[in-house]
């Protein structure tokens, strides 16, 4: 019953991760006055790393959330 709890719990904290990252992805957009989806249309490398270090600094933040 304990691995139940502990499965329910991981997938729990994975969605609310996901959801945290959607939601720093939008702000971002939102702050940035960028067409990002353009931008990424033309394949634009710079635009591509740019967005990947801000999900990847959003995932290391909600990780240390989620594990406190």
């Amino acid at each position: 019953m304990a691995v139940l709890a502990e499965v329910g719990l991981c997938l729990l904290f994975g969605v609310l991760g996901i959801l945290i990252m959607a939601l720093g992805y939008t702000i971002f957009d939102k702050m940035i006055p960028l067409d990002f989806n353009k931008e990424l249309e033309q394949k634009n490398i710079a635009v591509a790393i740019v967005i990947a270090g801000m999900l990847i600094g959003i995932a290391i933040i909600v990780s240390r959330v989620v594990a406190a």
